[in-house]
């Protein structure tokens, strides 16, 4: 999954990108506004984590201008925790408000929460044959036992879980999986694929030549 962090302070948006992608997240930052918007309209991220105050433009017409043409998941963090301000959010269209100082944990569970909702998803646990994924412990069992997988393996597979019965595009993938600081290798996917298919030990991964990955 790729997260957008727009937010101005500087310790803080480090903290939070580290805190991300410690949880296997896919990271890009921005300082302000205008690059924040301009990212954000130019790469499908999973959700976006986006602060009131910012300089050039804030996070009000920040949302409001992304409300215009897309349905990335937001959570709006603020230091304004007033009933008006957190009623202002969501009219305009964030998923959900978080206040500072906030606790990371809640953080994770609101990220976690805003991303499954935008697949039409709302239980934390799937359950696909002998399969089963815990997106909150981010853990993956098969017929009970829990399979060992690295971060990479646990995010293509949560993703194409959540995307379950659609052919995903290794362009998506590449694009989901990836934050815009790494190189990726043309064949890194299908290397990751066939361990985890090594691993789950059951046919769950479909390739579809010259398109990408379905989980039936």
């Amino acid at each position: 999954m790729r997260i957008l962090v727009i937010e101005d302070d500087p310790h803080l948006q480090r903290s939070l990108a580290a805190m991300l992608r410690d949880e296997n997240y896919a990271v890009d930052t921005a300082g302000n506004g205008e690059d924040g918007l301009a990212k954000a309209l130019e790469i499908a991220y999973d959700a976006i984590l986006l602060d009131v105050m910012l300089p050039r433009l804030d996070g009000w017409a920040v949302l409001e201008r992304l409300r215009r043409s897309t349905t990335t998941p937001v959570l709006m963090l603020t230091a304004r925790d007033t009933v008006p301000d957190r009623v202002k959010g969501l009219d305009r269209g964030a998923d959900d408000y978080l206040t500072k100082p906030f606790d990371l944990e809640e953080l994770l569970a609101r990220l976690r929460a805003i991303i499954r909702r935008s697949v039409g998803q709302t239980n934390s646990h799937f359950e696909i044959g002998q399969l089963r994924l815990d997106t909150a412990a981010r853990l993956v069992s098969v017929s009970g036992q829990i399979i060992e997988v690295t971060a990479r393996e646990y995010v293509l597979l949560e993703y194409l879980v959540l995307h379950r019965g659609k052919v995903v595009t290794r362009t998506t993938l590449y694009e989901h999986l990836f934050d815009e600081n790494e190189i990726s290798l043309s064949n890194l996917l299908d290397v990751h694929v066939s361990n985890l298919r090594k691993k789950l030990g059951i046919d769950l991964i479909v390739t579809k030549r010259g398109h990408g990955y379905l989980i039936p």
